[in-house]
């Protein structure tokens, strides 16, 4: 649904992605290939990440800020850019895993066409702040892999308390994982290593934990994003909006067989008010399950629009989940609209593979839900709509 914003985000960044692309089209300065054969050079590396960085905000003369929120564990500076001076708050975050990185160059992008001077921008400005985290997890990134680089030793030196706690369920020390050899290097799953409480202290009697219970906020990089969001609440009030930009495997739209190109999701605890969510009652005041189905509608009518292509193979990420140490389990019970984006593939099964056309579905979703919250349409959509979304499928329909 268009508001008052007649020209959308979505055809904007697509003119900008297309005239002044922010990512290389080849880097000799880094291997082609890392732990499998496929050729990443075509992705954002953490270099080029702050060059473009750098020259977006020369650029927009002021217009974006971008800032230092904290740094990797091996030192690497985590980054943030902002742009807007609405009172509605949006904060999205990219890379959490290394090798799912389509969204740093969606977000690139985008900060391009909200930093410019026609007027849809200047009016989305006014309306919306914009925070991006687009390389939450640049250890991971530059090694191309899902995990960190935190080794268990390593984190006890930060949390002494922790001396003889189970080592916690999301840290692979042993074994290959999507080619990688976690056993030669250790790490933790960052995207487990969140809680809804925001001053957690880690206790040694809540580990080793398990996916359905709250993480530790253990991890830098967690506790960067942690920091960010707290940042955002004590200047705002509350971060309205908090949308993940991930991948995932091959699936299909549930009834076809159809790849999916992009996956949504709104739903990650259920509901305080519900006897299954019983257990986060005390959150019960600020989670706001319909908010986040409207922002998932915007992203996929949104893509819808285009019409028969691949744009519309859009499907619901599994339902009914409980998954309190992830940052979408954990904001959304702290009052913010929560949107999953899971374009296909990761970069071990990807490449570069059809990269320009997913990077496309992430601005284009990404722009509905910028512009749905800055005009107030989300608010005229109906989130039992949300339930018609077709579900996603693990094997395809014939």
């Amino acid at each position: 649904m268009k508001g008052k914003f007649a020209t959308t985000l979505g055809v904007l960044s697509l003119c900008t992605a297309l005239a002044m692309p922010v990512y290389a089209v080849g880097n000799d300065a880094k291997p082609a290939t890392h732990h499998h054969d496929n050729n990443i050079s075509g992705f954002i590396d953490y270099q080029e990440l702050q060059k473009s960085l750098r020259q977006i905000e020369s650029t927009s003369k002021g217009v974006v800020q971008v800032d230092v929120a904290g740094q990797s564990h091996e030192g690497l500076d985590i980054y943030t850019a902002r742009v807007g001076t609405g009172e509605k708050v949006l904060l999205v975050q990219s890379e959490i895993h290394g090798n799912e990185k389509t969204g740093t160059v969606a977000i690139l992008n985008l900060l391009k066409t909200l930093s410019g001077n026609s007027k849809q921008a200047r009016e989305i400005r006014e309306e919306v702040t914009l925070v991006f985290m687009p390389m939450m997890n640049p250890d991971a990134s530059e090694a191309d892999k899902r995990r960190n680089s935190l080794t268990w030793t390593e984190m006890l030196e930060s949390f002494p308390q922790l001396e003889g706690a189970a080592k916690s369920w999301n840290y692979l020390d042993r074994g290959i994982s999507q080619n990688y050899d976690y056993g030669a290097n250790p790490g933790f799953d960052v995207n487990r290593d969140f809680n809804p409480d925001l001053n957690y202290v880690p206790e040694a009697q809540d580990f080793p934990g398990a996916s359905d219970q709250p993480g530790w906020f253990i991890t830098p990089e967690a506790q960067t994003s942690r920091d960010v969001y707290k940042s955002l609440q004590e200047e705002f009030g509350k971060v309205d909006v908090f949308v993940d930009l991930h991948h995932q495997g091959l699936y299909y739209v549930d009834g076809t067989a159809d790849p999916v190109t992009l996956s949504l999701s709104a739903e990650f605890v259920p509901d305080p008010t519900t006897p299954a969510g019983s257990k986060y009652a005390d959150y019960a005041d600020n989670y706001n399950f319909d908010f986040s189905r409207q922002l998932n509608l915007l992203a996929y009518n949104e893509l819808q629009s285009f019409g028969n292509s691949k744009f519309t193979n859009i499907s619901l990420y599994s339902q009914d989940l409980d998954l309190p140490g992830t940052a979408l389990g954990s904001y959304a019970l702290n009052g913010s609209g929560t949107v999953l984006f899971e374009v296909r593939g990761q970069t071990q099964s990807l490449g570069q593979k059809e990269k320009g056309q997913l990077v496309k579905s992430v601005e284009r979703g990404l722009s509905a839900i910028i512009e749905g919250v800055a005009d107030d349409s989300v608010n005229q959509l109906n989130p039992e709509d949300y339930e018609d979304i077709p579900l996603t499928s693990y094997t395809p329909s014939f």
